[in-house]
């Protein structure tokens, strides 16, 4: 009887938990998952549910706790909670219990570093940007494997030669949504579910500057004043990578998730980095135009430039785009890791 194998999925955001299933559902029966609120999904893996670690009454969380006496291995390790006390002996005890092959770790350097210390190989998930500090270096050195989940040609100048050599990337696992037909009059603008909500009147006023167009918005928006008929807020939706399939153009921020679709989808993108620890979404966005895959913008610009902005990344060659998601895919990536939990140095047999 094969071991399980377990998979640990962070809760900021939902492209961690959108990137657990793909990877485990050819056999989901192998894999367990890890988490705060990974239950609740129809013919999934099993799942173990984690006491949340998030500091009480804060809505952001980036995974920092800024206290003086922090270990540089560590980058979350507040002292007398709670929750991080339950999260971490439910972590040690399913280990302990289950004895799984392997342990993947999507994204967390404190859960790398106790699934090591609790003699279970790991495959860490290492996401854009530098992450040359101490604790991810860390992690990166006691990891069986790295996976990336993002074309090498995206690397960040920092990593080192070292981290890269370990490195599996991994730039199809967001898999290509093929719409019924293009609507070149739309322009989908998404910017994930880790971020705070778009400025409902520049989009308003962006829309006005556009009239023979129509700005669909996927997720939170402010209120906008007088809002045009050719703006739909639609909240959040079930079918995003549909949405930005079928797009003219869209229009959102660097993170893994709406960088994955959009490249799956080969759309022109209009890219707007957001503050993110670690200057991930900014070395996304930098090597994106670079490539000459992407439009990125600072900031969101003055309305009278929309006409030509949009006419600029429609204008651009798909091939960069389509260059980036040339490699491995979902499938791939849950072979590899079998056959990392299975090969020569894994033991086999019923957990005791």
């Amino acid at each position: 009887m094969s071991r399980p194998i377990g998979y640990y999925v962070h809760h900021h955001g939902s492209g961690h938990l959108e990137r657990a299933l793909r990877i485990a559902a050819p056999d989901p029966s192998r894999f367990v998952l890890l988490g705060t609120g990974v239950g609740g999904r129809p013919g999934s893996s099993e799942t173990l549910s984690l006491a949340d670690d998030r500091p009480s009454g804060e809505v952001r969380f980036d995974g920092v706790d800024y206290s003086r006496d922090r270990p540089q291995s560590l980058h979350y390790a507040p002292l007398d909670h709670a929750g991080v006390r339950a999260r971490t002996a439910q972590i040690a005890g399913w280990i302990e219990a289950h004895r799984p092959a392997i342990m993947v770790v999507d994204v967390s350097v404190e859960v790398a570093m106790l699934a090591r210390l609790a003699a279970t190989p790991t495959v860490v998930i290492r996401l854009a940007g530098d992450r040359t500090d101490p604790a991810h270096l860390d992690a990166f050195r006691g990891a069986q494997a790295i996976l990336a989940p993002f074309h090498a040609d995206l690397e960040d100048l920092s990593t080192p030669d070292w981290v890269r050599a370990k490195t599996r990337y991994a730039p199809r696992i967001s898999e290509p949504v093929s719409p019924a037909e293009v609507d070149p009059t739309a322009v989908v603008v998404v910017f994930g579910s880790g971020g705070g909500e778009a400025d409902g009147r520049a989009l308003a006023a962006a829309a006005r500057s556009t009239p023979h167009l129509t700005w669909r918005v996927l997720g939170p928006m402010s209120p906008a004043d007088s809002p045009p008929i050719n703006l739909a807020a639609l909240g959040w939706v079930s079918n995003v990578e549909v949405e930005i399939a079928r797009a003219g153009v869209v229009i959102g921020s660097c993170g893994s998730g709406v960088v994955g679709a959009v490249l799956a989808a080969d759309r022109p993108f209009i890219a707007m980095p957001q503050s993110r620890p670690y200057d991930e979404q900014a070395s996304t966005a930098r090597a994106l135009a670079a490539l000459g895959a992407a439009i990125v913008l600072e900031g969101w610009p003055e309305a009278d430039r929309w006409p030509n902005l949009l006419d600029a990344a429609r204008s651009q060659t798909g091939a960069p785009r389509r260059r980036l998601t040339e490699g491995d895919d979902a499938t791939d990536i849950h072979q590899w890791i079998l056959t990392l939990a299975d090969g020569p140095n894994s033991k086999t047999g019923a957990p005791g």
